[in-house]
């Protein structure tokens, strides 16, 4: 993990504290109407995400993983990496639809999800910076969701954090939305 990267996921964890972490559960999982997630939703979403590339990266490390077959074509993988980084940019207006795997669970989370966070973000930079050498090996991955979908594991995480970004400021926009009381 570069020291940007870590210095990127400690200010999202910062940001989401001083933004939410005064909210009380209503606030939380207050929606604007059924189509748009809560504050919670997204904070959710983006725990369950990050965490289903654990199991991706506990088999790297433990040398199970067998290289994806459209990994042997450089093309796709720049091309799928850059493509998903993309998409996942804060400034993209164009919204992703999101795959089953990694939708909320439920609507009606409590007061801690801000805190599991930050707490997952802790760990989730500690996994990032102890994958170094899968990184400086070029490993390539293929996505949780998708084993076609495949790019280098440097570009995963960049996309992760990137998501976190995203996903902070649409929780953001839901936040400003809210009627006050």
């Amino acid at each position: 993990m570069t020291f940007q990267q870590h210095k990127e996921l400690a200010s999202i964890s910062d940001e989401f504290q001083t933004l939410f972490g005064q909210l009380n559960q209503d606030q939380l999982n207050w929606k604007a109407n059924a189509e748009t997630w809560s504050i919670a939703q997204n904070i959710d979403h983006i725990i369950r995400i990050n965490e289903s590339y654990y199991p991706l990266i506990e088999d790297l490390k433990a040398g199970k993983r067998e290289k994806p077959l459209l990994a042997r074509i450089p093309f796709f993988v720049k091309l799928f990496g850059n493509l998903i980084y993309k998409s996942v940019q804060p400034d993209n207006p164009k919204k992703v639809k999101t795959l089953g795997i990694w939708k909320p669970t439920n609507s009606d989370f409590s007061v801690d999800i801000v805190q599991k966070l930050i707490d997952h973000n802790v760990v989730f930079a500690d996994l990032i910076s102890s994958c170094k050498p899968l990184i400086e090996e070029d490993v390539i991955v293929s996505s949780p969701a998708n084993k076609n979908i495949v790019y280098k594991l440097e570009k995963a995480f960049e996309i992760l954090i990137s998501h976190e970004r995203r996903h902070l400021e649409q929780a953001r926009g839901v936040l400003l939305s809210m009627p006050s009381k």
